[in-house]
């Protein structure tokens, strides 16, 4: 590697940082010094500038790169600028300083979960465009907010909007999942998500009585169903050393009660599940009818329930996945497609039309997205880089 490239890939570590070093976390987040930071990197590698609000305090940036082409269908390339909080005493680092460590580890709340995914884009392109390319198509690097709160008031709202239909997008690249070795993973749909509470009403009265018809009796009902179907998957996880088809459930709150000996006229418990699109509309029907045997007085009450995303295509007719996967077998790297095992905005661009692969170029590497210590070594994170040099050619010259 020449001395100019050592450089221009140094810089690029120092971007990331400089990103990293924005605490976009929640809750409160100010998004404008990751709209400054985005904006000077537009400045510099000659991308046009743009900042959507359809709420007002949840940016979606988009710098776009004009192709040749234009009036062809664009690609876009996205992330988001949010981060999820942090516990700062079971960090080894500081996790908003981006230190580097001896071995080139980078720890930073947000460097896989997708701060070095937006800059391993602009950085390919940076790159692209100095090399004298220009793309047929379009590409739109998007960042985006609000992602990791389930995107309700994000790209949900986003893609409905007359400035992101104006992009005229074909296709999508969204995040993915690292991997730990050197197999990488294309993510071509995800399943719905479906969180709901449980109101559990029943007989109040003292604490030394055995009352019939009490909240408590109606919530061990239905704990005992929920935890019977959840084993019954953990079981299939075994069985299929993947979980494209399994769904996952958990209980995530509880609520209820006044003091310690009063029984209450009512709990509630909160529950997160994540069901494969072919099983949703069954596995909605069996909890309905649990709750109607766990008594009289429950009753559902839904949080967040995702709407049907068509899965993209994975194979030859779709032109983009063809481009896609040949970028990626030129690079001579082992290629698997699954279901995504969490929820991302690919989901609502899924839903908006738009063929969407989740991918994250970054290998080897302990996966630590939302958990404490996370990181991504600085060698890594380059590879990733020229990883997209080869794929977004691919994807916009398709």
């Amino acid at each position: 590697m020449d001395d100019a490239s050592k450089k221009l890939d140094s810089a690029a570590i120092e971007n990331l940082r400089t990103y990293l070093r924005i605490p976009s976390v929640y809750p409160n987040i100010d998004y404008e010094p990751c709209l400054k930071f985005l904006k000077i990197q537009a400045d510099e590698i000659g991308l046009i500038y743009n900042v959507y609000r359809p709420v007002k305090n949840n940016p979606h940036v988009v710098l776009t790169w004009t192709g040749k082409e234009p009036t062809l269908g664009s690609i876009i390339l996205n992330s988001h600028m949010d981060v999820v909080p942090v516990f700062e005493d079971k960090w080894s680092h500081k996790p908003f300083d981006a230190d580097i460590d001896e071995k080139g580890d980078i720890y930073a709340r947000g460097i896989q979960d997708t701060k070095a995914l937006g800059i391993q884009y602009l950085e390919a392109i940076r790159r692209l465009k100095q090399s004298g390319y220009q793309p047929k198509r379009t590409v739109h690097v998007t960042f985006v907010s609000d992602e990791e709160t389930g995107g309700l008031e994000g790209m949900k709202l986003f893609v409905k909007t007359p400035e992101f239909k104006q992009l005229n997008a074909s296709f999508a690249l969204d995040e993915g999942v690292l991997s730990e070795n050197n197999i990488v993973t294309a993510y071509y749909g995800e399943k719905r998500s479906w969180k709901f509470e449980v109101h559990c009403a029943g007989q109040p009265g003292h604490g030394s009585l055995l009352l019939d018809n009490t909240a408590g009796e109606k919530v061990q009902y239905l704990l005992n169903k929920f935890y019977e179907f959840r084993a019954a998957e953990k079981k299939k996880i075994q069985e299929l050393q993947y979980t494209d088809h399994i769904t996952t459930l958990n209980l995530t709150m509880i609520r209820g009660g006044v003091q310690a000996n009063v029984i209450p006229p009512e709990f509630t418990i909160v529950i997160d599940t994540r069901v494969p699109v072919e099983k949703f509309s069954d596995f909605e029907v069996q909890v309905n009818q649990w709750c109607k045997e766990a008594g009289t007085g429950v009753t559902i009450e839904t949080i967040v329930k995702d709407d049907n995303a068509p899965n993209t295509s994975v194979d030859e007719t779709n032109i983009f996945w063809t481009a896609f996967k040949s970028a990626i077998d030129g690079m001579n790297m082992t290629l698997k497609t699954h279901i995504h095992p969490a929820n991302t905005d690919g989901r609502y661009l899924r839903g908006a039309g738009i063929p969407t692969i989740g991918y994250s170029a970054s290998t080897n590497t302990k996966i630590r997205a939302h958990d404490n210590d996370e990181y991504l070594n600085a060698d890594e994170f380059v590879s990733g880089i020229y990883r997209f040099v080869k794929i977004i050619p691919a994807l916009a010259n398709a």
